[in-house]
């Protein structure tokens, strides 16, 4: 097996190398990904009351599946051709990757927040990036930086402040272990799709992933016509903006920014999100923080700052 890429150079397919781009491409690449990405747990929570985790997972990746084509099919239409299709083990390794990452992580976050806020859930999930520290160095030969470490350590222990102040003070167990299981998911996810993103570009991943998932979860279409005929437009609307942009754009973009980057560097760039979250948690839902969440926000900030950072080269 080709040895896994773990730096800007890695390739888009098979010995293709990715271009590295504009400087500010990558990080304005992350910056989508994490406000999108933290925007879907409030979405989840607004549209979870009229839909089941079911239907909820599997409109959101319809909706996903054919904004992705329709980007995929303008950028075939510039180009003059279609992507070069992955086969044998790097489809079959594509298919299983997003019906993981897409299919499952998003069936546990969904059932998670019918038990927990949006901002606690988030919380719960952004133990991920530890997780992918951890595995990226086991696995990607990425080492263990001792300045990755030590602000993936900070950020921790701001994610912990939040969590014990949330606004419900809510423990269910249930919800618990849900929020974990999608942390896993995640983890495992993103440590996957590095290496994939040796063999396949971005984009194309993110779509045969997305459309994977979908075909996974079309078992669950009976539940989705009976929601979206019971449920109001306003929990439709966000089911669809669901899959148009935390799915099919912030997938994108994460996949962009992993291909140019190590994972446990911008996994630990996701510990933004759980601030991010409680913010648009306490504006669009009424869900109002703690004040002690507020120092914990910034200790995470804090934390991925130091994670992210480069060491200054004399």
């Amino acid at each position: 097996m080709t040895a896994p890429a773990t730096g800007p150079a890695a390739g888009t397919a098979a010995g293709t190398a990715v271009a590295p781009g504009p400087r500010w491409a990558a990080p304005a690449a992350v910056a989508v990904t994490l406000v999108l990405w933290a925007s879907a747990f409030v979405g989840v929570r607004a549209a979870g009351h009229d839909y089941s985790p079911l239907a909820l997972t599997l409109g959101r990746h319809l909706v996903g599946s054919v904004a992705l084509t329709a980007v995929v099919a303008v950028a075939a239409a510039r180009r003059g051709a279609w992507p070069r299709l992955p086969r044998g083990r790097a489809l079959a390794a594509v298919a299983a990757w997003g019906t993981g990452w897409f299919g499952l992580y998003n069936l546990a976050l969904n059932a998670a927040e019918r038990h927990l806020d949006a901002g606690t859930t988030a919380l719960l999930v952004n133990v991920a990036p530890v997780l992918v520290a951890v595995l990226a160095g086991l696995l990607l030969g990425e080492g263990f930086p001792r300045r990755l470490l030590a602000g993936v350590a900070v950020a921790f222990a701001g994610v912990a402040l939040i969590a014990v102040t949330t606004s419900t003070g809510a423990h269910d167990a249930v919800g618990v272990a849900l929020g974990l299981t999608a942390a896993v998911v995640y983890a495992l996810g993103a440590t996957a799709q590095k290496r994939i993103l040796a063999h396949v570009d971005a984009l194309t991943m993110t779509w045969l992933g997305c459309v994977a998932a979908t075909v996974a979860c079309l078992p669950f279409t009976g539940a989705l016509v009976r929601d979206v005929a019971a449920a109001p437009t306003s929990s439709t609307l966000a089911v669809v903006y669901l899959g148009a942009l935390p799915t099919a754009v912030a997938f994108t973009t994460w996949g962009y920014a992993l291909a140019r980057s190590s994972a446990g560097r911008l996994a630990a760039s996701t510990f933004l999100v759980p601030p991010i979250v409680v913010g648009l948690s306490w504006l669009l839902l009424a869900e109002a923080p703690a004040p002690l969440a507020f120092v914990g926000g910034a200790v995470s900030l804090a934390g991925v700052a130091l994670a992210t950072s480069r060491r200054r080269r004399r």
